[in-house]
């Protein structure tokens, strides 16, 4: 990602406002624009024969919605829920048609604002994740944080061609 785009890809010269959250101890971040809501932990269905990053559904206010699991795309183990689990619900457009789709984290921090300055592409070698999954990577107070490319995640894992957009445009 360009310094000089946000996480929509406008122009921006400011910063990203963004959701940061926890996958098996490392920190990662949505464009806030992308969330609809953060839920507690809700009983899911499994769904014989889909691909195992998205291998359930839930029931969001009425509709029953996909259930994906980053860990997994990352190569991380899938694990329990705990206490502190949550489901960040996003609107994700698979062939044209906005999509509401649940992702798993193990704790939701904040909403908060990260400066454009402070992010930088990742790098083609030394990480242990598919750069190609990789928005970005942000600095804040000495911690890392991954930025992850959903579009190219869903694309990949999830069995569809989509992209990202946020909610306010649909």
């Amino acid at each position: 990602m360009s310094q000089a785009a946000d996480m929509t890809g406008k122009p921006s010269d400011e910063a990203m406002l963004v959701l940061t959250f926890d996958l098996q101890g490392e920190t990662f971040a949505l464009g806030a624009d992308l969330v609809r809501e953060v839920l507690d932990v809700s009983p899911e269905t499994k769904v014989p024969g889909a691909p195992p990053f998205v291998d359930a559904v839930i029931n969001f206010r009425g509709k029953v919605i996909p259930l994906a699991d980053l860990r997994l795309a990352f190569g991380m183990e899938r694990t329990e829920a705990s206490r502190d689990s949550r489901i960040v619900v996003i609107e994700h457009e698979i062939l044209g048609e906005p999509t509401l789709i649940g992702l798993r984290a193990d704790k939701v921090h904040e909403v908060t604002s990260i400066p454009l300055h402070d992010t930088e592409d990742a790098p083609r070698v030394g990480l242990r994740w598919r750069t190609d999954f990789i928005r970005c990577l942000a600095k804040r107070e000495g911690e890392l944080i991954v930025v992850p490319d959903l579009a190219h995640i869903f694309a990949t894992r999830g069995g569809a061609v989509g992209t990202v957009v946020p909610f306010a445009q649909s």
